[in-house]
């Protein structure tokens, strides 16, 4: 399958200007100003992107740290387990890599289902990932332990998310953490996997200073402790950039912000990390996607329940482009440093010999096709690949 894109203005996601690419074999082969010779006769697709601005903008698929792609929920009974994620939920949204994980049900749903679900993604086209374990210690885990199940088990590459600072985790000592920590940046090294800890934040006044006595107290490296849901209170966030300074990766999460919440948008998040001079490539950004967004009071006691969209990443990315933000810095946190955190060495750029993984934004800086491992799932807002019986009636 050749696919020619002519005259698109690439973001790398740096600014190459305007190129023609030509994809092969799922792998970009070609970026270049001049038109490669290619046979009409072996060419799957030959599309031109040009627009009364030059050319629309050609960016890496994004990368989606955080999804609950066997879904979330659960928090309110049986009947509010929110169901597995659509296909075209995620190619709608321009994600063409995505990583799963559990969270508060890690009893009901089983690192075994996350693999399987991870192997029905990839079957459809979309290259997926996950973690294993989930909120509570000990974790869920598929050969009985962390490091094995990083080490022979391939989808997975490292933990998460176990769950801190929040009336729903088993709240875990720090030797404990200390030893999930240990286990899986040793499982990185051993592989080449990301062996990272992906920590869920809670509300709780704890906030980060467990991950700040890790850094501390042990010799785990920085890399190694990652925390999400960064921006759901401003001082947790502002806690989070002092970390990003200390080598942690940082992830905010697209969720929605009630109005009177104590928290940030994503793309407020961004802003203001951004403001304050923190490492640029420290900062991801993520969509919660499948999982439960449930706002509780100081008792515990459920107020009210939605659930995330992985949708909302592609908003928190135009949100930011039409702010006026240039994109070579906007798409890092959604691309290269999603990649780069994760240790997934042909995602996250544009570039030859890098998968074919391309995303297309129209003028409005909206989804307009969407292509995963050199197929076009999405052309012209129009979704051309659905997942199995997603459009079974």
């Amino acid at each position: 399958m050749i696919h020619l894109l002519r005259n698109v203005h690439v973001y790398a996601p740096e600014d190459l200007g305007l190129c023609h690419v030509l994809v092969a074999a799922g792998k970009i082969v070609s970026i270049s100003s001049e038109l490669p010779l290619v046979g009409e006769d072996l060419l799957a697709s030959d599309t031109d992107f040009s627009n009364n601005h030059g050319g629309l903008k050609l960016i890496p698929g994004l990368i989606d740290g955080h999804a609950h792609i066997t879904g979330g929920g659960g928090e309110t009974g049986f009947a509010s387990k929110v169901p597995p994620v659509h296909l075209s939920e995620y190619t709608q949204a321009g994600v063409t890599t995505v990583v799963g994980l559990l969270g508060t049900d890690d009893t009901t749903r089983s690192t075994s289902s996350l693999v399987a679900q991870v192997y029905a993604l990839r079957e459809s086209g979309l290259s997926a990932y996950c973690y294993t374990g989930g909120y509570h210690v000990p974790l869920t885990t598929l050969t009985g332990s962390v490091r094995s199940d990083i080490v022979h088990i391939e989808p997975i590459i490292g933990v998460g998310e176990l769950a801190i600072s929040d009336h729903r985790s088993s709240q875990p000592t720090f030797a404990e953490v200390a030893r999930i920590a240990g286990d899986a940046h040793v499982a990185g090294l051993m592989t080449g996997k990301a062996g990272i800890v992906h920590f869920h934040l809670g509300d709780g006044d704890r906030g980060l200073g467990l991950i700040n006595d890790l850094l501390t107290q042990t010799e785990i490296p920085a890399r190694v402790l990652n925390p999400t849901h960064c921006n759901r209170k401003v001082a947790l966030f502002e806690q989070a950039c002092t970390l990003s300074h200390l080598g942690c990766h940082i992830d905010v999460t697209a969720f929605p912000i009630v109005e009177g919440e104590d928290g940030l948008t994503a793309a407020d998040a961004f802003k203001y990390y951004q403001a304050q001079g923190c490492p640029a490539d420290k900062l991801t950004i993520s969509s919660d996607g499948g999982g439960c967004l449930p706002h509780f009071d100081d008792q515990g006691e459920l107020l009210h329940l939605d659930f995330g969209r992985n949708i909302a990443l592609s908003e928190t990315l135009k949100e930011l482009l039409d702010a006026g933000i240039p994109a070579d810095q906007v798409l890092p946190a959604f691309t290269r440093n999603v990649a780069e955190l994760l240790r997934l060495k042909d995602k996250g750029r544009i570039a030859v010999g890098q998968d074919a993984d391309l995303v297309v934004l129209d003028a409005d800086n909206q989804i307009k096709d969407v292509m995963a491992m050199g197929k076009w799932h999405r052309k012209n807002h129009q979704t051309l690949i659905f997942g199995g019986f997603e459009q079974s009636k």
